[in-house]
């Protein structure tokens, strides 16, 4: 049959519309998406026909290409932002989301969504009320701060924490501290941003206090210490204790404020967690800090969010900005910060419950125990088309936090026998859900870590469709 006469085969649009209609995946999808998906694989046959690949009218038959046009709506009907398994190993993965929330969270956010909530309203007065009394208290409590604010994430913190205290004015900080993390956030042009004036001292290995009080002068308005996040410097380095810098600051009588980055309630050094050694937000108040700010979904383990604590007076300045109501929070993240926070009120509870705190603090032998399931039942369903082994490894924090920190772990390393490790690995973003993983000595390697026990069937089925299809 020539290729003219097979153009006439094609069924038409509204046919197809009609033959699909009572599939529940159609149903579930608005009509013009449903008709621009049919108009597109219509589209892809006629390059079939063009390339010879379709080459009868029987191939075009409604009944025999229903199960094709099926699975290519599937296919391309999927959300863009969508569940991703995370095998890499990397509990605060930017790239994946950061922190997933606890259950208690989960469940806070569906509320919030479904229902009408006292959001701004206050069920003591029936009158407005303030979307931050909800959550301040509790920060408060928790951290021993006089006063908090949240916004929606640490670089609006930053720059909402100098725009009230410095704009026009000097802000001293040390050169080692000028950094730059994800996305291109400098502490520099933050700082310009804000109309802050930024003032540097030290060399970027060894700043000495005397740097700091050499350029105190008429302009300075606060002396400012940033966590370097996704560095560290080793060796011939030094640098000014915070309690030291707050000495400094009650001296000149200026405020003395800290950017912590990922910022942690929990105390992983002394959980058995020695080698984790980072100050908590908890011991930076303690030692008199005017204000600091740190991040919602990293080490906390809760939404995104800008978490500002500190003395009253200069979080009331804060709070009146008229920035604040350009990165103020929303319900959802409020509501999820608010039953993340209440887990931090028994610090046992928060270890189990936050996925986040969870993760980092999964022993050895417990990795072993989940790395030996995951491996044991991939060769139960695929021990014809893998290699499996176990190999000894490491995982990482990310979000910036504890960089130079490896956490022990067993990877499940996996080299298909028909492909190589690299179209496994990109067959796998594909796949549904996506799973990610990472390369190691010629193995595709999935570190149970990040990977949830209810996962691991679908890391099964994930890998299954990949090797073998489906």
């Amino acid at each position: 049959m020539n290729t003219k006469n097979l153009f006439k085969h094609l069924p038409s649009v509204d046919a197809i519309l009609n033959a699909i209609s009572s599939e529940k995946i159609v149903a579930n999808l608005p009509r013009p998406l449903v008709r621009d998906l049919v108009n597109d694989f219509l589209n892809l046959c006629r390059e079939e026909i063009r390339s010879q690949i379709i080459t009868n009218g029987e191939q075009l038959k409604l009944e025999n290409l229903k199960p094709k046009i099926m699975a290519y709506i599937r296919a391309h009907s999927r959300p863009h932002f969508r569940r991703v398994i995370n095998g890499t190993g990397v509990v605060i993965h930017t790239n994946l989301g950061r922190s997933i929330l606890a259950e208690s969270a989960i469940e806070a956010v569906v509320h919030a969504c479904r229902h009408y909530s006292n959001l701004e309203f206050s069920l003591k007065t029936g009158k407005r009320g303030s979307r931050y009394s909800h959550v301040e208290e509790l920060l408060c409590r928790l951290t021993g701060a006089e006063a908090g604010l949240v916004v929606n994430n640490n670089a609006s913190a930053v720059l909402i924490i100098l725009d009230t205290l410095a704009k026009g004015k000097e802000v001293i900080v040390s050169r080692g501290q000028l950094v730059e993390i994800g996305g291109s956030f400098r502490i520099p042009e933050v700082m310009a941003k804000s109309g802050a004036i930024l003032r540097e001292v030290g060399a970027t290995n060894r700043t000495h206090l005397r740097d700091y009080e050499k350029a105190i002068g008429p302009e300075t308005a606060a002396l400012l210490k940033v966590h370097t996040s996704n560095y560290r410097i080793i060796g011939f380095h030094k640098e000014v204790q915070l309690k030291e810098l707050v000495a400094l600051g009650q001296k000149y009588g200026l405020p003395v404020l800290e950017d912590m980055g990922s910022g942690n309630l929990f105390d992983f050094s002394a959980s058995g967690y020695s080698f984790m050694h980072e100050p908590t937000v908890q011991q930076v108040i303690k030692a008199g800090v005017s204000v600091v700010s740190f991040s919602g979904d990293k080490l906390l383990g809760g939404p995104q969010a800008g978490i500002i604590l500190g003395q009253k007076e200069v979080i009331d300045k804060i709070k009146k900005n008229p920035m604040n109501r350009a990165v103020r929070i929303d319900k959802m993240t409020l509501a999820a910060l608010e039953a993340t926070l209440r887990l931090y009120l028994d610090m046992d509870l928060a270890r189990e419950k936050i996925p986040t705190v969870n993760m980092i603090t999964l022993s050895e032998q417990e990795l072993k125990q989940k790395a030996r399931r995951l491996k044991n039942r991939l060769a139960r369903r695929l021990k014809d088309h893998l290699e499996l082994k176990l190999i000894p490894n490491h995982s990482r924090v990310g979000g910036g936090a504890f960089p130079e920190q490896d956490l022990p772990t067993t990877l499940v390393a996996i080299r298909p026998r028909q492909m190589s490790i690299e179209d496994l690995k990109n067959r796998l973003l594909h796949t549904e859900p996506p799973l990610v993983g990472r390369l190691e000595d010629d193995y595709f390697c999935l570190d149970p870590r990040t990977i949830a026990l209810s996962e691991y069937n679908l890391v099964c089925e994930a890998i299954e469709q990949a090797v073998v299809g489906g």
